[in-house]
């Protein structure tokens, strides 16, 4: 370790990122399904904003919460998997305190805005459902831009405390980062000052955003499945609750991760940490990579358009 990472320092220029501490030899091999991972969510997120944007049919709330989902998911991989990778591949540790902050930034807000774009499309599924007659006054085109902007605005504001509580503190001890982003604990556990408002804002983020979240998601689904139950004939509710489907797997696809990555790093305290920030890291891959993949298998309104670009025929 050189002198400059031991030496007591109040304001450091730049952080260095390890990656995954314990894997060095097997960075190589790990970059793979990484750098794989990253290309399908590039082309599947793009894909499903070239589609809708295409097919008038697809102008409708549903598809328009889709697209801002792909808009998050691609800004969100790309905000952390080009670093991870330079890390892999060429050894490029080095991040200025700067880039950090506006990495630690991007990657909470952007993942409190999936998880609010998640309940806008729970919204459009109950209102569809249990109010199908009143779904194209009440989710009109001026709504469904306020409930974006909303959505933005709750998680940009919630996520600002993040880098300003992290500029604040003296950091005296180090400046090497064990992980391959610049997460928000991971990067106040570098300093010498107690830490414990960084770990209280934390945990008030978490409830106020995912616990809320994961609450009215609840509601609506219950909500729905009344309504289905309700419907008179067996064909009728598997139909009903089909329409669901892809949005019950996106949720999945999001807050299974989150929930097994959370437990991991509060109690996998015998855990090796490199099996830690293997999870978390692939945490930050899953969503991205798996919604356009249900969406495109999912949704026939994609599915068709998507033979229809490959194969050049009318469906």
């Amino acid at each position: 370790m050189s002198d400059s990472n031991t030496t007591d320092f109040t304001n450091p220029s730049t952080f260095i990122l390890l990656g995954i501490p314990g894997l060095e030899e097997a960075r190589v091999w790990i970059s793979i399904p990484f750098c794989a991972g990253y290309i399908i969510a590039v082309l599947g997120n793009f894909t499903i904003l070239f589609i809708v944007k295409r097919e008038p049919s697809l102008h409708v709330p549903m598809y328009y919460f889709l697209c801002m989902l792909a808009v998050t998911d691609l800004v969100l991989s790309t905000s952390t998997l080009p670093k991870m990778l330079s890390i892999f591949w060429f050894n490029s540790r080095e991040i200025s305190f700067s880039a950090c902050l506006t990495q630690m930034y991007f990657v909470h807000s952007l993942s409190g805005m999936e998880s609010g774009i998640l309940v806008a499309m729970a919204l459009d599924r109950y209102v569809a459902i249990c109010h199908p007659l009143r779904h194209s006054t009440t989710l009109t085109n001026s709504v469904v831009a306020k409930i974006g902007l909303a959505v933005v605005l709750r998680s940009g504001i919630l996520a600002l405390p993040y880098p300003f509580l992290a500029r604040q503190w003296p950091y005296c001890r180090t400046n090497i980062i064990p992980h391959s982003y610049c997460g928000h604990m991971a990067v106040v556990n570098l300093a010498c000052a107690d830490i414990r408002l960084n770990s209280y804002y934390g945990l008030f983020d978490l409830l106020s955003v995912i616990g809320m979240d994961a609450f009215f998601i609840a509601v609506s689904y219950t909500l729905i499945l009344r309504a289905i139950f309700r419907l008179p004939t067996k064909d009728a509710q598997l139909k009903t609750f089909r329409t669901c489907i892809s949005h019950l797997c996106a949720i999945s696809a999001l807050y299974i991760p989150d929930l097994f990555s959370s437990l991991m790093l509060r109690f996998g305290h015998n855990v090796p940490l490199y099996v830690l920030i293997l999870i978390n890291c692939v945490y930050h891959l899953v969503p991205p990579v798996l919604h356009p993949i249900i969406y495109g298998v999912r949704t026939k309104q994609i599915r068709g358009r998507l033979l229809q670009l490959f194969t050049h025929k009318k469906i």
